[in-house]
Formats: structure tokens, C-alpha cells, sequence
């Protein structure tokens, strides 16, 4: 928590289709029923056509902005790797990664005009990022496109709103369809998250 303003900075990314604007939502809300003030930055990038997508949720008792400068964010929620890599740069001193244990091709490789981070799981391991196999999660949670969800699980693991609140949320704020898909995804990364 950055102390001089009071103000959790959570910096979520991924690329466009996964999730990434309701995962920010969700964590949002999920703040807002724990009583925190909350601001949530604009969305940058092409979330329609596979491009990077970053997110910032800022809460605390006072927050004055929604920036996020390098060095600041408290927390790097990233849906693959290479989002988790690119972002590093605002990761505060003392912050910690929650990543998605995959990488997809960004745009700029799947065109040819760039090529994926060597290695990059493993810098990630080194940088003592939690590694979530929140794919295979979902999966077993009864839906593929859930990753979102078992990510916030596990961030959920780590902030002081309650369980309740949070299940709540996702119960209001996903499609009717998918809310029991979803509260076992929530709860699958949750309880990643306490084992981790």
C-alpha cells in the first residue's frame, strides 16, 4: 500500500478478449462493498483486436488519482506473461506479480513485426512472481473464459475485503448464465491463492 496517499495501486493487463475490463470492474466493485474509496483508470489499448489492455484500480480510505506511474502499482495482475513482462516497469519496490501461467502472441507477433520475450516464465519465477495455472483452473471450474475471475481469486487472497463481498460482486456483475462457472473460479484461485 503506498503509504503517502493511503491507496492500494493494482495494475491489471492482459490482451483484448480476456477479460481484463471486467476483471477491473469486478475488483472495483468489490472495493466499493468494502467500504474503500475507488478510481479505475481508462483502458489502453486495442481490447477489440488482441491488443494490450492495462487497467489500474486505485483504493483506500482517500484517493486522489488513478495514475499509475512506473514504480507504483502494489500489484501487477497479468492474464499471460509477456503483458506481465512488459508491465514490470510500474511494479513498487516491495510490490508483488499475480501471472496467468501462459503466454499468448500479442498482435505484433502474430503480424511478424515482433517475436515473444525469451524465457519469460522463468524471469518471472525469478522475480518471485506467483505463477497461476489459472487456465487449467477454469477449465476445471466449468469455464475456459473464467481465467479473469480465478486470477481475482487469488488477488482476493491478499485484500482486506471479505469473502462475502467479493462473491457477491461476481454474482451480480457477470452474466446470469455464468455465475456458477464463475463463483468456482473465484473460489479455485482463491483457494490457489491461499496454498501459494
Amino acid at each position: 500500500m503506498n503509504s503517502a496517499s493511503n491507496a492500494t495501486t493494482v495494475l491489471l493487463c492482459g490482451v483484448g478478449g480476456q477479460g481484463t475490463i471486467l476483471a477491473a470492474d469486478l475488483l472495483a466493485h468489490a472495493a466499493l462493498e468494502a467500504g474503500t474509496s475507488v478510481k479505475v483508470s481508462e483502458i489502453h489499448g486495442m481490447a477489440q483486436r488482441g491488443g494490450a489492455v492495462t487497467t489500474v484500480v486505485r483504493f483506500g480510505d482517500e484517493v486522489a488519482s488513478m495514475v499509475c506511474d512506473p514504480g507504483t502499482a502494489d500489484c501487477v495482475v497479468s492474464f499471460e506473461t509477456t503483458e506481465a513482462l512488459r508491465n514490470l516497469p510500474f511494479l513498487a519496490e516491495g510490490g508483488y506479480l499475480l501471472v496467468a501461467d501462459e503466454a499468448i502472441k500479442p498482435l505484433p507477433v502474430a503480424t511478424g513485426k515482433a517475436s515473444m520475450p525469451a524465457h519469460a516464465r522463468e524471469t518471472l519465477a525469478g522475480l518471485g512472481a506467483t505463477l497461476i495455472p489459472a487456465g487449467d483452473l477454469a477449465r476445471e471450474a466449468g469455464s475456459a473464459k473464467s481465467t479473469n475471475v480465478v486470477l481475482l481469486g487469488a488477488l482476493s487472497t491478499r485484500l482486506p475485503f471479505p469473502v462475502e463481498a467479493w462473491e457477491r460482486v461476481v454474482a451480480d456483475r457477470v452474466p446470469p448464465k455464468t455465475v456458477d462457472a464463475n463463483l468456482a473460479a473465484f473460489r479455485a484461485g482463491r483457494a490457489f491463492g491461499e496454498g501459494a
